[in-house]
């Protein structure tokens, strides 16, 4: 008999927090194979979508059944902290200092955009134009409606609605939210001073939601709202999604070609822990909001099943998880990378 696969998606509602936890395994006539390993990981719903398409084949290539459980960058840190997850995703990079308190490893996996998405009656998909300065005084409460001057001095020609502003923003401790608040504080002095960059900040209002997945909920039942989201996110959910202007002055959509533009400005240093900052890179048609996504490994379990199993988990997603990359909108590592954090992981003696 040949092997099926099983998947098992769960959302749990709890208020308008939204929690994914995605199970993959793979079995033999309803058991798992003798040789398959159980790998648990948990963090990034920026990343989700991405280890969610590698688990399938990749569990049934390399003996391997993956429990990833979208609970944001915060709280993965905090479980690799713990161990009780076998790696830890976040958007954002966990300092020198502490991955060295914490013994762990960190490489990046993928990169993406993070676009901003509205429901705006009345105004057609992708014909509405922001910018830097303007899209922070949207989430900081300078600009409360949707009809207002410094908005229409970027959209001539498009009728805006006399409408509320509805800033929808994630209320768990999020990298998708640090890599957005990191790239206004870049291009507005105003929110630099007032709020600044942070996993969690202190917003000027709005309405909050749980994960990627429960921004763009909240947005598509809210007229009105603007939100912030991995860009898989939105096209799976079609969204209205904004053109924004990038750092040559050009308005642009988010596209993949946008995404490999800014991140061919990456400059990957082992030393440095991979962590590297795409934002507002320049090119003609660069994507201004783009990020990696990094993975968090324990130093000390490297030598155990399930540590060797993520290994061989990331090992098979650098080497054959292109297409599913492009498909969803993510940009693979240049392979001299993936080799760098291959040759980098530590090895079972670096752990004990």
């Amino acid at each position: 008999m040949r092997p099926t696969d099983k998947r098992l998606l769960r959302w749990k509602n709890c208020g308008r927090a939204f929690m994914l936890v995605l199970s993959i395994s793979s079995a033999l006539a309803g058991v798992a194979r003798a040789e398959d390993v159980e790998i648990t990981g948990a963090g990034s719903s920026f990343a989700a979508p991405i280890y969610q398409s590698w688990s399938v084949p990749a569990g049934e290539q390399a003996g391997l059944q993956v429990n990833y459980q979208t609970v944001g960058s915060s709280a993965g840190q905090d479980q690799v902290v713990e161990r009780t997850v076998d790696f830890g995703a976040s958007d954002k990079p966990m300092s020198p200092n502490r991955l060295a308190e914490t013994h762990l490893y960190q490489f990046p996996t993928v990169m993406s955009g993070v676009v901003l998405v509205v429901n705006l009656p009345g105004v057609p998909a992708g014909a509405l134009r922001l910018d830097g300065p303007t899209l922070a005084a949207l989430y900081d409460g300078r600009i409360t409606d949707w009809d207002d001057p410094r908005i229409q001095a970027l959209n001539p020609g498009v009728t805006l609605p006399d409408m509320g502003v509805v800033a929808v923003h994630r209320a768990d401790g999020a990298g998708t939210t640090y890599v957005f608040t990191s790239y206004l504080s870049r291009t507005s002095p105003e929110w630099e001073a007032r709020i600044g960059a942070g996993t969690l900040v202190e917003w000027a209002g709005g309405a909050g939601a749980r994960g990627n997945d429960g921004i763009a909920a909240l947005v598509r039942q809210t007229e009105g709202s603007i939100g912030y989201v991995e860009y898989a996110y939105a096209a799976q959910n079609h969204l209205g999604i904004v053109q924004m202007k990038n750092h040559d002055g050009r308005f642009v959509l988010p596209s993949l070609k946008g995404f490999i533009d800014a991140a061919s400005a990456a400059e990957w240093k082992a030393e440095d822990h991979f962590a590297v900052n795409l934002l507002d890179q320049p090119g003609a048609e660069s994507w201004p909001i783009v990020s990696a996504t990094y993975v968090l490994v324990p130093e000390d379990a490297v030598d155990r099943p399930e540590g060797q199993g993520v290994k061989r988990f990331f090992s098979w997603g650098f080497a054959h998880g292109a297409e599913i990359n492009a498909r969803l909108g993510y940009v693979g590592l240049p392979s001299s990378v993936s080799d760098a954090v291959l040759r980098g992981w530590p090895s079972s003696a670096a752990g004990k």
